[in-house]
């Protein structure tokens, strides 16, 4: 009989490594939020002169801070789906992390409907059902381990606030979006 070895990763039951003991789902997570953060850039090349263009509220920031705002908050839920999985493992954090995934892909997905395909209110449309996706990825990874729930927070503000912009936007340029 051969004994297993502590260097050898250890499967659970579906066959998948636990996250306390294999890199590569965190590998796997952080591509993952890269993915859709790379998505969501692929669809705004052109944003910073189609956003100028705009009639935007007075309460608009300008185009150069979106860069900055969205890859500190990138770093910050990328951490927190960390986090998540560190605490729980795979097999445990699974739907946390699934409602995690889906928001990402809703994220992603506003960037094409408002700045490539220019659906004003299709793009507000989808930014509040992100919103509400964003509220039970929160709910799902604080019940985990609450700093990871924490550091959603200032994505779901963000959000917030361009839940409002998006809306303000596409009522003030109905021709365009």
């Amino acid at each position: 009989m051969m004994k297993s070895s502590p260097n050898i990763v250890n499967a659970d039951k579906g066959g998948l490594p636990t996250a306390q003991t294999h890199w590569s789902l965190y590998l796997l997570v952080v591509a993952l939020t890269i993915l859709a953060a790379a998505a969501g850039s692929i669809a705004s090349i052109t944003a910073p002169e189609f956003y100028i263009a705009l009639k935007r509220p007075s309460w608009a920031p300008p185009s150069w801070l979106f860069g900055p705002a969205w890859t500190i908050l990138y770093t910050l839920i990328a951490l927190a789906a960390c986090l998540v999985l560190k605490t729980k493992g795979w097999p445990a954090s699974k739907s946390a992390l699934m409602i995690y995934f889906g928001q990402l892909i809703l994220n992603g997905l506003w960037t094409w409907l408002f700045f490539q395909w220019r659906l004003g209110g299709l793009a507000t449309l989808e930014i509040a059902i992100l919103w509400v996706a964003i509220g039970f990825t929160v709910s799902a990874f604080w019940k985990i381990r609450p700093l990871a729930g924490a550091l959603l927070l200032p994505y779901w503000a963000w959000v917030s606030f361009a839940s409002a912009l998006s809306f303000s936007i596409w009522r003030l340029n109905p021709g365009v979006l």
